[in-house]
C-alpha cells in the first residue's frame, strides 16, 4: 500500500514550507504514521537545530526528519532528510515503510543529504554535519578567508595547465546521453504514479464493491429476520387464539353438560316422585289386604266378603300414613324396581278383584314382608352423595348414590357404619344423606 500525504496534507506542507524558510525560526520537522496505518501526520516541529531534533526520535517507530542546517564551508543553508527506523519496529512493518521513502522524498524534496539511521549513532550531529560539509563540493569558506592568500610567497615554479581541446561530438553526445538518461527517470517516474494511481483507484473500487456487498447483505439479513420474526408473532397468534376458542368449548361443553346433568336429575325425579304416586294409588285401590290374606291363609282361613272393606281401608290408612322418601331417590337400581312394580300392578290389582284368594296376592304380601324386614335389619341407612376414599382401616369408601346400612352416630361429623363392600369403619356425615 502506497503512503497517505493528502488526509493531513495542508499540516505537512505549511511544516515544511517553514523548514524551507530561512526567515522562519522553524528549522526541523518531524513526520510519522498515525497507529498502523499509512497516512503521514506532523509528530513534532521545533527551532533547536539537530541536537533538539535527535531527541525526538523514537526507537519504536518509523519517522521521517527534514532539517535545516548551516554549512560549515560556505555558510549557506543545507538542508538533510533523515528516514528513520526504529530497533523495536517488527519485520513486517519495516518492508511496507521500505515502499515509502521515495514517495517521502518526493515530498520532502530539495534535501542536500539524506540519511537512513537505526540507531542513535546514525544520527550524531558530529556526523551529520561532517557529511553536509563534504556534500557541498568545496572545502572552504569564502568569508573566513585570509589575506594571506594575497600575499606573495616567493618565486613559482611552472603552472601546469589542465586545458584540453574541446570535442563537440562528444559533448554532444554526453549530452544527448544526460537527456535520455533524465527523460527515462521521468518516464519511470510518470510510470510509477500511474500504477500508483491505478492502484489506489482498484482498492477505492475494491473498497466500495465491498461496503455495498455488505450493504445489500445486511438488508436482506434485516429482511429475513423480519420476515421470521413476523412468521412467528403470527403462529403466536394462531395458537393463542386456538388455544381461546378450544376452552371457549371445553367451557361451552362443561356448561351443557351441567345443564344436560341438571335436567336428567330433575326428570329422574319426576319419574320417582310420578311412580311412587302410582304405586301408592295402586295399593290404595285394593279391596284386599295381601298381608292380612297372607296370615289367614297361614291360619286355614279363606277371606269372607264381610272382611274385605275393612282390609282396604286399613291398606289404604297404612298407605297415606306411612313416610314415603322416594322422591328424592336418584338411583337408577331402586329406579328400576318401581318401575317394574308399576307395571305389574295394574294387573296385580285386577286379578285381586277377580280372584282375591289367589297365590299371586299371597306372593306380594310375602315380597312385602321381606322388603320390610330387611329395611328394619339394616337398621339407620344413608345414600352417599359423593365420593369418598378411606384414608385407612378404619374407615370406609364408597361411590356416588351407593347405600352404607347400619349407621352409628357417633359423632356429629363422623359415622360408623357398612359400606357396600360389607366392609365396617368410620365416613365424613356431610357426605351421605338419611333414607
Amino acid at each position: 500500500m502506497s503512503v497517505n500525504l493528502s488526509k493531513n496534507g495542508p499540516a505537512l506542507t505549511a511544516a515544511y514550507k517553514e523548514v524551507v524558510d530561512e526567515k522562519s525560526n522553524t528549522n526541523w520537522a518531524l513526520f510519522t504514521y498515525e497507529g498502523n496505518s499509512n497516512d503521514i501526520r506532523l509528530a513534532e516541529k521545533g527551532d533547536g537545530g539537530l541536537e533538539e531534533l535527535v531527541e525526538e526520535l523514537n526507537s519504536g517507530k518509523v519517522m521521517y526528519a527534514f532539517c535545516r542546517v548551516q554549512d560549515p564551508n560556505s555558510g549557506l543553508p543545507k538542508y538533510v532528510l533523515i528516514n528513520w527506523t526504529g530497533e523495536g519496529v517488527n519485520d513486517a512493518r519495516k518492508g511496507m515503510c521500505a515502499n515509502h521513502v521515495l514517495s517521502m522524498a518526493n515530498f520532502l524534496k530539495g534535501a542536500h543529504v539524506t540519511i537512513n539511521a537505526r540507531a542513535e549513532e546514525d544520527v550524531e550531529p558530529e556526523a551529520i554535519m561532517q557529511k553536509v560539509a563534504k556534500a557541498s563540493g568545496a572545502n572552504y569558506n569564502f568569508h573566513k578567508e585570509t589575506t594571506s592568500r594575497f600575499q606573495d610567497s616567493g618565486p613559482q615554479g611552472p603552472v601546469g595547465s589542465v586545458y584540453q581541446k574541446t570535442n563537440a561530438m562528444s559533448e554532444i553526445r554526453k549530452t544527448n546521453k544526460d537527456n535520455f538518461w533524465a527523460q527515462a527517470e521521468k518516464e519511470e517516474e510518470k510510470r510509477r504514479q500511474e500504477e500508483r494511481r491505478k492502484a489506489e483507484q482498484e482498492r477505492q473500487q475494491l473498497d466500495k464493491e465491498r461496503k455495498d456487498r455488505e450493504a445489500k447483505e445486511a438488508a436482506l439479513r434485516e429482511k429475513r429476520d423480519k420476515e421470521k420474526a413476523s412468521q412467528i408473532e403470527q403462529q403466536k397468534k394462531y395458537q393463542e387464539q386456538l388455544e381461546a376458542e378450544r376452552k371457549e368449548q371445553d367451557k361451552q361443553q362443561w356448561e351443557e353438560q351441567q345443564k344436560e346433568d341438571i335436567q336428567r336429575k330433575a326428570v329422574r325425579r319426576g319419574e320417582s316422585v310420578e311412580k311412587v304416586n302410582e304405586a301408592a294409588s295402586l295399593i290404595s285401590q285394593r279391596s284386599v289386604n295381601p298381608r292380612e290374606m297372607f296370615k289367614q291363609r297361614e291360619r286355614g282361613m279363606t277371606p269372607s266378603d264381610s272382611d274385605v272393606p275393612p282390609a282396604a281401608a286399613a291398606a289404604a290408612a297404612a298407605a297415606a300414613a306411612s313416610p314415603q322418601p322416594e322422591p328424592v331417590v336418584e338411583d337408577e337400581q331402586e329406579a328400576a324396581p318401581q318401575e317394574q312394580w308399576k307395571e305389574e300392578a295394574p294387573n296385580t290389582n285386577s286379578y285381586v278383584q277377580e280372584l282375591p284368594d289367589e297365590e299371586p296376592a299371597q306372593v306380594e304380601d310375602s315380597s312385602s314382608c321381606n322388603v320390610t324386614a330387611d329395611s328394619s335389619d339394616r337398621g339407620i341407612c344413608a345414600r352417599a352423595l359423593y365420593d369418598y376414599q378411606a384414608a385407612d382401616d378404619t374407615e370406609i369408601s364408597f361411590d356416588p348414590d351407593e347405600i352404607i346400612t347400619a349407621i352409628e352416630m357417633i359423632d356429629e361429623g363422623w359415622w360408623r357404619g357398612f359400606g357396600p363392600d360389607g366392609h365396617f369403619g368410620m365416613f365424613p356425615a356431610n357426605y351421605v344423606e338419611l333414607i
